[in-house]
């Protein structure tokens, strides 16, 4: 299942994301950010630290560097 996510998150910043532009206020991206969580921490965490990511990424976020502890 891990690697099924993995892949979708791939296909999204190879060919959904450049159609889109780059709104993310964080570095890395979301996308980078979830991706690399989901490989360090698991699924479960991981995707849980994602959610949590995309949630504080919004225009009234001052946003910055934030890397996956």
């Amino acid at each position: 299942m891990q690697r099924i996510i993995l892949m979708l998150i791939r296909f999204y910043q190879r060919f959904l994301s450049p159609l889109l532009g780059s709104h993310c206020r964080y570095y890395p991206t979301c996308s980078h950010y979830t991706y690399e969580a989901i490989q360090k921490y698991g699924l479960r965490r991981g995707g849980w630290m994602g959610i949590r990511r995309i949630l504080r990424c919004h225009p009234w976020n001052k946003g910055g560097f934030d890397p996956v502890p």
